[in-house]
């Protein structure tokens, strides 16, 4: 939205400065982009006299001036064929920028001949097109500032345009006046208001206007008028300066006129040649397939319920965005017909669009004009149109009514100080509505009609607090909530959803964050995919349930990196997965996933491809860093994408599992594009027991100081025995003494003969209150023994 300081200043008795109205409107809501200040090219030229000029000595076109300045009497060469003496001139002397022609002018020797500076045409200060001759000006002094005559005889050239971005909420700006009154409620001026008459009419139009039945929702009025005996022709300066200003092409004063009020009042019009009009102007919905050729001299095609103007030879205008090049006024127009109407701003935009027609009426009705000012932009317009062509207007004529936007919303004082954080008081809260056009009827505040976006009363609140300013918020703190130190913000969960992304980084995973919906057969491929997890309206159908597990998207994130030539991974995710779609159905899961090989390749040959035990260190390194306990059991029974025979459960019992790890089935990588084998691990942060007992810092080191012992067993057991199983009988069999049991030893064939193997394990003995003694060894080994023997059906190696 562009406009001038003067345009304004029709509006808003004011003497705010250029400056302090841009500060004031961005403050507003209006951000200002753009301000052009003709002034400040021209503040440095100043006003001279030729009180002497003759032929140049070596060139006929040229003349040696003598020209009296504020510095003195200058001898400038020039060209221009009215260069003579007696005639008060602008001078740019020596250093200065001459805008028109891009450069900052010197001392320069033309034909042997000396010039201290120029004589400047308007089109050399950017004022005109003009380059034929200097400028000549008809009063002045010497020394005058050039801009201190121009604003004094000639202020359209000095204008300031100030250009401003609009938001979709704020429509009323898009009219000058409705920017004179937000600063009037700031207090930057007195609001003009002019009361305008009714202009009576001389007698009946010839052209009715209409409403097709199932249009009336597109367009709730349309009125119009008959002028006739009009003399059209160019506008009058003042009008053509006002449009040129803020980059309006003048076309004929009818035209400008329209456009005058579209920016002056936020009210687009049309005119009609009311000569080219046949019969009555009819509202209705295209049939589909109807043409017409617009004044931006392109035709369009009409889809059906696309509402437009049409006369009884056919369509004449796109209903509050176009108009027809036909019914078009020229010069040679004499009878017009003037259109005002109001239509639904859902239909303009849905319209606009799918004819791609970008126009001023378009934008403002899209948005969102006065309703109630239909009638009176009629009015004032008729009344512009009978000064500036003449002519006699007929009666009004009216199809269908203003629609009825009335509503109003609590305005609550103390509500409004509470949620803007400012004390205002209640008398200039009030007062700011009533300058902004509300009207208030004790507490409940109506809204005015070029306010679609007032909605509520939030938006009370939003405009007392950008009248009020809010760079007059201050900054306070936050009270405490209570004495002493205040209370983590972060449960228990999430402190160990943060810890496990840490030491996951730390491990030197990438954290990968996915969507939480999956297409059905990777769901499917873990235990999900059915229709409780089924999205009712999925945005594509990649996406269309829920995911039951974070390894699907790990593997899937896995194959697109390996499609791209990256194949060693180390991925990992933290994030909620889904049993079903009810609020428990949801628990969170800590996953990641290896593949490819440990390092690069070196000259030690100590890369080697990932294996599960690289995924059941990651897992126990996480496990201790959320607080997992460390005595933990290792089973099998995992889902069916693990690995049959390469994967344990790290449990706290048979039926309380912490987390998974080992291999992915080969066949669930095949479905998901992987290439080569893909090693996993799998968290459930809220199967972990929280600590009975909270504290800031780490517990104390508990450390014994007594003498560890270790025992050698072998035990030969039938080869379909598990050494976990082996392992966990002899951890069990005294869970005070025994520290930790690991296998280093399997010998299977020889003398143990056919379905049998030795299994070798180091128990490690740690007492805490003596030092052990043979005859306590004996009874541990005794206990260790019997416990493995139950439990294996095995036998003491001999």
């Amino acid at each position: 939205m562009k406009f001038t300081l003067s345009w304004l200043k029709e509006h808003l008795d004011t003497t705010a400065t250029v400056d302090e109205i841009t500060e004031a409107l961005t403050d507003l809501g209006l951000e200002v982009e753009e301000v052009v200040n003709p002034a400040d090219r021209l503040k440095d030229f100043t006003l001279g006299y030729v009180k002497h000029a003759e032929k140049h000595p070596d060139a006929d076109k040229l003349r040696v001036c003598k020209v009296d300045t504020d510095e003195g009497e200058m001898q400038i060469i020039c060209g221009a064929p009215n260069a003579r003496e007696g005639i008060t001139v602008v001078v740019c002397k020596p250093g200065m920028y001459i805008p028109g022609l891009d450069i900052t002018i010197g001392v320069g020797k033309i034909r042997g001949v000396d010039s201290f500076g120029m004589m400047a045409s308007e089109r050399e200060l950017e004022l005109s097109d003009e380059h034929n001759g200097i400028i000549e000006l008809p009063s002045g002094a010497v020394g005058d500032r050039f801009v201190d005559w121009l604003a004094a005889n000639d202020p359209a050239k000095v204008d300031p345009m100030i250009e401003i971005a609009i938001t979709p909420n704020r429509q009323d700006a898009l009219g000058v006046y409705g920017i004179a009154r937000d600063l009037a409620a700031r207090g930057l001026g007195t609001l003009k208001t002019t009361e305008y008459t009714a202009t009576e009419g001389q007698f009946t139009s010839p052209i009715k206007v209409s409403i097709d039945e199932d249009t009336r929702d597109g367009c709730p009025l349309f009125s119009g008028r008959l002028i006739r005996g009009v003399k059209n022709g160019p506008s009058p300066q003042w009008l053509q300066d006002r449009l040129t200003a803020i980059g309006l092409r003048p076309i004929s004063t009818l035209v400008d006129i329209t456009n005058f009020f579209t920016f002056d009042q936020n009210r687009p019009l049309h005119v009609f040649d009311a000569a080219k009009v046949a019969g009555d102007l009819r509202v209705h919905r295209a049939a589909g397939g109807e043409t017409l050729k617009a004044l931006d001299e392109k035709e369009y095609t009409f889809s059906a319920g696309q509402i437009v103007i049409s006369d009884d030879n056919g369509v004449e205008s796109v209903a509050g965005i176009m108009g027809g090049e036909e019914t078009g006024c020229t010069d040679e127009t004499v009878d017009v017909f003037l259109e005002s109407a109001f239509w639904d701003h859902i239909q303009i935009a849905t319209t606009g669009r799918a004819l791609k027609i970008n126009s001023d009426a378009r934008y403002r009705f899209e948005r969102g004009v006065d309703p109630e000012y239909t009638i009176e932009g009629l009015e004032r317009a008729t009344q512009m149109i009978l000064e500036l062509c003449g002519g006699e207007p007929s009666e009004m004529v009216i199809a269908g009514d203003v629609p009825n936007h009335a509503r109003a919303y609590k305005l609550d004082p103390e509500r409004v100080q509470s949620l803007v954080g400012m004390e205002i008081p209640e008398s200039d809260q009030r007062q700011t509505l009533t300058r902004l056009g509300f009207r208030l009827e004790g507490n409940m505040a109506h809204v005015p009609t070029w306010r679609p976006d007032v909605q509520g009363e939030a938006d009370l609140v939003e405009e007392v607090a950008r009248i009020a300013s809010l760079t007059k918020l201050k900054g306070v703190p936050l009270p405490r909530l209570g004495d002493g130190i205040p209370k983590p913000v972060m449960t228990a969960q999430q402190r160990r959803l943060q810890m496990a992304r840490r030491t996951s980084a730390a491990l030197g995973y990438n954290e990968l964050v996915s969507y939480t919906f999956i297409d059905q057969a990777a769901a499917a491929l873990f235990g999900g995919g059915d229709d409780a997890t089924k999205l009712a309206n999925p945005i594509s159908s990649e996406m269309s349930h829920m995911r039951p597990d974070l390894l699907p998207g790990l593997l899937q994130a896995a194959a697109r990196n390996q499609a791209r030539g990256y194949m060693d991974l180390a991925l990992f995710e933290v994030g909620p997965v889904f049993q079903g779609g009810e609020p428990g159905e949801q628990r969170e899961q800590i996953a990641g996933i290896l593949i490819g090989r440990t390092g690069p390749k070196d000259v030690h040959g100590a890369s080697r491809a990932v294996d599960l035990y690289d995924a059941k260190a990651d897992i126990e390194a996480v496990l201790a860093a959320i607080g997992a306990p460390a005595k933990v059991q290792i089973l099998r029974g995992g889902e069916g994408w693990w690995h049959p025979g390469r994967h344990g459960r790290i449990c706290l019992g048979p039926k309380k599992t912490l987390g998974v790890f080992g291999e992915i089935h080969p066949k669930v990588l095949q479905e998901l594009g992987i290439k080569g084998a893909a090693v996993a691990f799998s968290i459930w942060p809220e199967e972990i027991p929280l600590p009975r007992k909270s504290a800031t810092t780490r517990a104390a080191l508990d450390i014994s100081d007594l003498q560890a012992v270790e025992r050698d067993f072998a035990f030969v057991v039938d080869d379909s025995v598990e050494a976990l199983t082996l392992v966990n009988a002899a951890a069990g069999a005294d869970k005070a003494l025994v520290e930790n049991v690991r296998v280093f030893d399997e010998f299977i064939g020889g003398s143990l003969g056919k379905g049998k193997k030795s299994l070798a394990i180091t128990v490690r003995l740690q007492p805490t209150d003596k030092t052990l003694k043979e005859k306590d060894i004996e009874a541990v080994s005794e206990k260790i023994i019997a416990k493995v023997t139950k439990a294996t059906g095995g036998t003491l190696r001999g």
